[in-house]
This record gives C-alpha cells, structure tokens and sequence, in this order.
C-alpha cells in the first residue's frame, strides 16, 4: 500500500468514557479515521505508526448531529469510527506516561 496514503488515514484518537471502557474490557482503540478508508487500510496504518499487531477492526459511519446556530438550521460533519482491537500483549498509549 502507498505510504502516504497510510499515513493520512487515521486523523485522530478518539477518546471519551464509552472508548476508555472498551479499551479496558477489549483491548481496543478508537479513532476518527478518513471517510474513505478501508478496514485494510486502517489496519496497515496503526500497524506501521504505532508498531502493534492488529487483529480486527471495526468501522462505524456516525452522522452529525443536526444543530442549530440562532435562527439557521446548521447539521455537523458525518464521520467514520474505526474500532481496532490489538492483539494480546500489544498496547498504545496516547498519554506517554513510561517510566
């Protein structure tokens, strides 16, 4: 697969409560990746910028929330969530807290 490409797929960690206790129960991690990634692809990606084995992946189009902005109907982005679960003995860690 094209290097660059693997490297615009994932945009960013998504972390909130549900993603921690996933995290905690499963051994998955969440991220906001590209609309027009594939799971091949996101695998590939975690696997090459975090050195992790993958083991599946799973991926959720979420459709923005209609809000409004004063008077003006506005609605928010659609964007994808891709659950990826490490195999056993692999861990990424957003916080860097090492000894």
């Amino acid at each position: 697969m094209n290097e660059e490409r693997l490297m615009q797929v994932i945009l960013r960690p998504h972390v909130s409560e549900k993603t921690t206790n996933v995290a905690d129960k499963h051994r998955q991690v969440v991220f906001a990746v590209d609309k027009t990634a594939t799971k091949m692809e996101i695998s590939a990606a975690v696997e090459k910028l975090f050195e992790v084995e993958v083991e599946g992946v799973q991926v959720v189009n979420v459709r923005g929330k209609s809000k409004g902005f004063g008077r003006t109907p506005g609605k928010r982005k659609d964007w994808k969530k891709a659950y990826v679960k490490l195999k056993e003995g692999n861990d990424i860690d957003f916080i860097g807290g090492g000894a």
